[in-house]
């Protein structure tokens, strides 16, 4: 199990263009084709798989919006703040 993270720690490891939205951390990718931003999400998917830990997320007209939070613990763990660095990398 993965323990959570406080407020500091949240604020300190935030990976750049993500944002909290209270128990979850947020980011909107913007492409410059719908099609990009659904090969994003396929990507994003397999990466998400791999690391058994799922995130909502939602593709609309050239951009996808990924939100992450560990269910299980309520809030946010490393596990989120590693796969949204995972994600950065996709793009």
């Amino acid at each position: 199990m993965a323990d959570l993270l406080s407020d500091d720690e949240i604020e300190e490891r935030l990976p750049e263009e993500w944002e909290r939205d209270g128990d979850e951390i947020v980011r909107t990718y913007e492409f410059d084709a719908y099609l990009d931003g659904v090969g994003f999400a396929a990507g994003a998917g397999g990466v998400a798989q791999d690391a058994f830990h799922h995130p909502e997320m939602t593709i609309g007209w050239r951009e996808v919006e990924v939100r992450l939070t560990t269910h299980d613990e309520g809030g946010i763990t490393d596990k989120d703040i590693e796969l949204a660095e995972r994600f950065d990398d996709l793009q």
